[in-house]
């Protein structure tokens, strides 16, 4: 069985792995206060400029930390209906004490136009003192559906959110994946100008886990390690996240694996064209979201795992394949086989 299930599969990259062997038996200080930490913390400041870094273990972690520490008490986060920490964070966020006020969206973006609105409705609501006040926004680039925000589409959020002092966050799991997606993907100078925290994934990008949340605002830098330890987001052996990201920037291994993965996926999406399957979602990431009828899914099911998405009328659905830093030729090739002689 060849998986294209999600791309935290695999373990971690082999230059990741020879570096924490290598390194194993050096006695290092904790919490994120060794030479291994600052060493990437540097790198990413190279791409960045004056910005904090700090290191958390997971998604879910850097999400439900970054979220607790910008709000007040009495605030909530605006966010795609699809959005991750609406869908599929067990109410992490929720479980703060912050609500998540969801705005629909059929691609997994939400526009500048959108938030404008909830913050005028908010205001107009002759009682809004006793509604949850919008106090940030939150986005995903790539999205859950595989899309990316266009420097255009982020710029406009950003101006929108300041207008309103709202801070804007990027979940950035996929972000490698994002960056290699073609020439108007997002760049490092865009999300420095637009965002005032986002995160670098290491998870789904070729670490064993990890990701770099990037606090760019200066205004809201001040205390966010107290924050990290109350939340249990202070790793006591804080140098094995360091030398993974410490290794990830090291000769442009993070953007080469990221390219290799939405390589693979298009090679994917363009089998899936050829055969005149149509996709849920126009992804130029390394996530495919073909719509199949049931027996072309258990067809392909037999030699290869994927993830049912949603159903689209009775007899097909949309499923997700998935791509990583990790996927191999054969098993691309494999599949594009399969595909070609799918019913």
């Amino acid at each position: 069985m060849i998986d294209f299930t999600c791309d935290y599969s695999e373990g971690a990259h082999p230059a990741i792995l020879q570096r924490l062997m290598d390194t194993n038996f050096e006695q290092t200080p904790g919490y994120g206060e060794d030479a291994y930490c600052q060493s990437a913390r540097e790198k990413i400041r190279s791409l960045c400029g004056d910005v904090d870094v700090h290191f958390l273990v997971g998604g879910t972690q850097a999400n439900l930390t970054v979220i607790a520490f910008l709000l007040k008490p009495w605030q909530g986060v605006l966010c795609a209906d699809t959005g991750h920490i609406n869908q599929h964070e067990t109410g992490a966020v929720e479980a703060t004490g912050h609500k998540v006020l969801a705005l629909p969206s059929k691609d997994g973006k939400i526009t500048a136009a959108q938030v404008e609105q909830a913050m005028e409705e908010h205001r107009a609501d002759a009682t809004h003192e006793h509604r949850v006040q919008p106090g940030m926004v939150f986005i995903g680039s790539p999205t859950e559906c595989g899309t990316v925000y266009t420097r255009e589409e982020l710029l406009a959020l950003s101006n929108v959110c300041r207008r309103y002092h709202l801070p804007l966050y990027l979940d950035g799991a996929r972000l490698g994946y994002g960056m290699a997606a073609g020439n108007d993907s997002l760049r490092w100078e865009d999300l420095t100008a637009c965002c005032d925290v986002f995160y670098i994934g290491g998870t789904k990008v070729g670490a064993l886990f990890g990701e770099a949340v990037v606090i760019v605002n200066p205004a809201l830098r001040t205390d966010f390690r107290y924050i990290m330890k109350q939340r249990g987001a202070m790793l006591a052996k804080g140098r094995l996240l360091g030398l993974q990201f410490d290794t990830l920037f090291t000769g442009h291994l993070y953007e080469t694996i990221s390219r290799h993965a939405v390589e693979q996926a298009q090679r994917i999406r363009s089998a899936f064209l050829e055969k005149g399957i149509p996709l849920l979602f126009d992804s130029p990431t390394n996530q495919q979201f073909p719509i199949l009828r049931r027996e072309q899914q258990a067809f392909l099911a037999q030699d290869f795992s994927f993830c049912y998405w949603e159903k689209v009328d009775e007899n097909r659905d949309s499923v997700r394949f998935c791509t990583s830093w990790a996927t191999r030729d054969e098993d691309v090739t494999a599949l594009i086989h399969a595909i070609e002689q799918m019913p």
